[in-house]
């Protein structure tokens, strides 16, 4: 069983990691440190929004309307952060 549980740690590390790397660019493109107009920025950014927008979307469309404030990422991180404390102390 702790090769399932390790296999499934690995996999939400990955999707945290994931998560932040995304909340970060979003940062610095908008506070223009990043350009979108970089093939590489552009390549990451786009393959991060098409993994993670049908995720964020089904949050956002539970949570009220905030403007200009996304919660959807702090909902993944704590579900992940959930799912974790849950691996590693079982399902009791």
């Amino acid at each position: 069983m702790t090769a399932v549980t390790n296999t499934l740690m690995l996999i939400l590390n990955i999707a945290q990691w994931i998560v932040l790397i995304h909340v970060i660019m979003s940062w610095l493109i908008n506070f223009q440190v990043l350009n979108l107009r970089q093939p590489l920025v552009s390549q990451i950014w786009y393959g991060l929004n098409r993994i993670l927008d049908p995720i964020y979307s089904r949050i956002r469309s539970v949570l009220p309307n905030l403007g200009g404030l996304d919660l959807a990422p702090l909902i993944v991180l704590i579900a992940i952060f959930f799912l974790q404390q849950l691996l590693r102390t079982g399902w009791h």
